[in-house]
This record gives structure tokens, C-alpha cells and sequence, in this order.
């Protein structure tokens, strides 16, 4: 794993404690799953990180660190995998997430297409009751696709990771085994 390389750059716990700008936060930021890196720390963080990675912008990343703050899991590797979503990959991560709310919901297929028709020859005052019909008709869907999808990102991260770590460490645990074993035969 590239435990090594992460440690290189994550601020040691004892830094963390003696920093003057975090002091703010109190103990909260003390425990050591925030800033260790272990299977089950990392786990979480990138399945806390998923979830809230479908939030709306600002309040990605402000959401990763609470809630990693909540389950005790990795709080830069929540924080850094929000970044999933992005200005290329948010458009269509909401409309798989409304077509996913939309089935869901057995909703018909009303969305964004219809809005340019529906506001065309209509001035500002009848332009935001069209926009607000618009976005609640939208709302149910979007809003429980995305959801669902990030639940189901979630379970998907965690069960990833977890999976990959541990084969990783059984890997090399194999591997350090065939080395002893060789280094016992050679006289």
C-alpha cells in the first residue's frame, strides 16, 4: 500500500495536537482513526468520502470532515475523495442519479429537457414560478437518486478498499514468507 508515500505528506498526530489554527476545534480533531492510515480508517474514510461527494459544492467537503469526524475514520482520505466530483464529472453523476430517482419514484420523463421550452416568451416574473415547478418536479427524483447512489458508493468504496487492503497484506505476508523459506534452504 502507499502508506509510506501518504505518511509523507499527512500531518503527524502530535502536530496536530500542538497546531494553533486547530485549536478551534478542541479535542475533536484528537482521535487517532482522524489521521492514522489502518484498513478500517481508510475504508471509512472513502466511503464517508463518496457519500458526500454527491452534496451540493460547497458543502462537500465541509460534510466529509464532519462525518469522518462522527464515525472516527480518515479525515484527509474523506476530505480527498469528495474530489470525484468535479466540473466534468457533476453533470453527469446528477442525471444518472435523477434517471436512477426517476425509476425508482416510477416518475415520467419530465426534466431538464421540457425547462428551455417552458421558459421561452415568459419575462423574470413568470421566469422564477416556472424555475421553481421545474426544480420540485425534479427534486424528488434527484434527491433520491442521489441518495441511493451514494449509499450505494458507499457500501461499494468500503467493500473496495477493505477488500484490496486485505489482499495486499496477505500478499505480502505470503511474499515475506517464501523469502524466509529461501533464505532457510540457501546453506
Amino acid at each position: 500500500m502507499p502508506r509510506k508515500l501518504f505518511r509523507k505528506y499527512l500531518p503527524s498526530h502530535e502536530s496536530i495536537k500542538q497546531s494553533r489554527w486547530l485549536a478551534v476545534f478542541g479535542r475533536t480533531l484528537h482521535h487517532p482513526n482522524l489521521w492514522h492510515l489502518h484498513r478500517r480508517s481508510v475504508a471509512g474514510g472513502v466511503a464517508v468520502g463518496l457519500f458526500t461527494g454527491l452534496f451540493p459544492a460547497p458543502f462537500q467537503m465541509i460534510s466529509a470532515a464532519l462525518l469522518s469526524g462522527v464515525f472516527k475514520v480518515n479525515l484527509p482520505v474523506a476530505v480527498l475523495t469528495t474530489l470525484y466530483t468535479n466540473p466534468f464529472t457533476i453533470v453527469p453523476i446528477y442525471f444518472a442519479a435523477y434517471k436512477l430517482g426517476q425509476w425508482l419514484t416510477g416518475t415520467e420523463n419530465y426534466g431538464p429537457a421540457s425547462m428551455a421550452f417552458s421558459l421561452e416568451g415568459k419575462n423574470f416574473a413568470e421566469w422564477l414560478p416556472a424555475l421553481w415547478e421545474w426544480l420540485q418536479s425534479m427534486g424528488r427524483p434527484l434527491a433520491l437518486g442521489l441518495l441511493v447512489m451514494g449509499i450505494f458508493l458507499a457500501i461499494a468504496g468500503y467493500v473496495i478498499v477493505d477488500a484490496a487492503w486485505r489482499a495486499y497484506v496477505i500478499r505480502a505476508w505470503r511474499k515475506r514468507r517464501e523469502t524466509r523459506r529461501a533464505r532457510s534452504k540457501t546453506p
